[in-house]
């Protein structure tokens, strides 16, 4: 069968990634065409667009690049006829994804939805365009479940979360091959996760990054985005205590002592790793006004999201300065609010329904259109 996917981010690009696997597990035949990145190139099919080419941030920024936008969106279209594939997936980026949904629907094609949209967060009238648009959705949050059935009436499947998949695939890292490796000394490491786009990094690193001469015992490493060169980084990396790692956040994140992490999968991930982290985001003044008016939940982070209180401490915008982050990186960094912690950490990967989110997936897509 012919599968076609869109993913617009780092993080679709992983789950994209994994999933893709499992289909071709379920599918020996399948032929897979879709928007990702190197993750999914490396999992087969063929690559239209890299998500590079696709990831604008904020509400301001986006309408500055409203005719790339809709550019991309005219190519996706066209390259969809040309393919005619048996089913459309769609890996969270609802911009984008909900427009291809509404004109494929119309068209008679299958629509799968794989990591809902967050209507939970904001835009909660996108139900009505759901139901309409999207045949099957696959949720990975447990809180969405009930928000969907019982609040919406609309059924979905719950099939855990793809980031126990990613991390528990994860090969072991050797820790002195891994400071070796990435020329880094015995210090303990605080990593760095600045996000994945320029705006984003721009906006966040400096600030992040201004701690540093407050902890000389620690050793500041950037996780850099595999959809950024190193040049782009370098003007950030000041200090001898700075160092800096490309594609490899994982491996990071399982010698990390603490971290500095925006908003974003990224605090999921972090903490799944039972790394104690702060969580930091700053937007362009305009984008956040619009935000904090639109936007009514208590936190940013999906830690305290899932587990429905503050177990990471967040600081947003104003709050995302030296001092503040210099006093909560100390405290993460004390014994005992660590272990406190990490035994929440516990609980929230319990909540995340445990391992096998992907191969669920590509069985209830496969099944559902050997079905039909």
């Amino acid at each position: 069968m012919k599968y076609y996917i869109i993913a617009g981010e780092a993080s679709g690009d992983l789950h994209g990634s994994n999933l893709m696997k499992e289909l071709y597990k379920k599918d020996p035949n399948a032929n897979i065409r879709f928007w990702g990145g190197d993750l999914m190139t490396a999992a087969g099919g063929t690559l239209v667009k890299h998500y590079r080419e696709l990831a604008f941030m904020g509400f301001i920024e986006v309408i500055f690049n409203l005719k790339t936008i809709l550019g991309n969106i005219k190519i996706c279209k066209k390259d969809i006829l040309s393919f005619q594939p048996d089913v459309l997936i769609f890996i969270d980026y609802p911009g984008f994804n909900m427009r291809i949904a509404k004109w494929a629907k119309v068209l008679g094609m299958k629509t799968h939805y794989y990591i809902s949209p967050q209507i939970w967060a904001w835009k909660e009238n996108r139900i009505t365009d759901i139901k309409r648009d999207v045949d099957k959705m696959y949720v990975i949050l447990p809180f969405e479940k009930k928000f969907y059935e019982d609040k919406h009436n609309y059924p979905v499947e719950f099939v855990g979360h793809p980031l126990i998949d990613a991390i528990h695939n994860q090969p072991k890292v050797d820790p002195a091959l891994f400071r070796e490796n990435n020329q880094l000394n015995d210090k303990p490491i605080i990593a760095i996760l600045p996000g994945s786009r320029k705006q984003e990094i721009t906006k966040m690193l400096s600030v992040m990054l201004s701690v540093v001469h407050d902890f000389p015992d620690y050793q500041f490493v950037i996780a850099g985005a595999p959809s950024q060169d190193f040049s782009f980084y370098q003007d950030f990396i000041t200090q001898d205590n700075i160092k800096f790692i490309s594609n490899k956040t994982y491996d990071l994140l399982s010698n990390a002592t603490a971290a500095l992490v925006t908003s974003g999968t990224a605090t999921l991930e972090t903490a799944l790793f039972k790394v104690p982290e702060v969580v930091c985001y700053k937007g362009s003044w305009a984008s956040y006004q619009i935000a904090k008016r639109i936007i009514t939940l208590k936190y940013i982070s999906l830690v305290n999201l899932i587990m429905d209180e503050e177990v990471v401490t967040e600081l947003i915008q104003d709050d995302c300065n030296t001092k503040r982050i210099r006093e909560e990186l100390q405290k993460i960094l004390n014994t005992n609010h660590r272990n406190t912690l990490l035994e929440k950490y516990a609980l929230l990967e319990q909540q995340l329904g445990g391992i096998g989110a992907s191969e669920k997936t590509a069985a209830l897509i496969v099944n559902n259109l050997r079905q039909t």
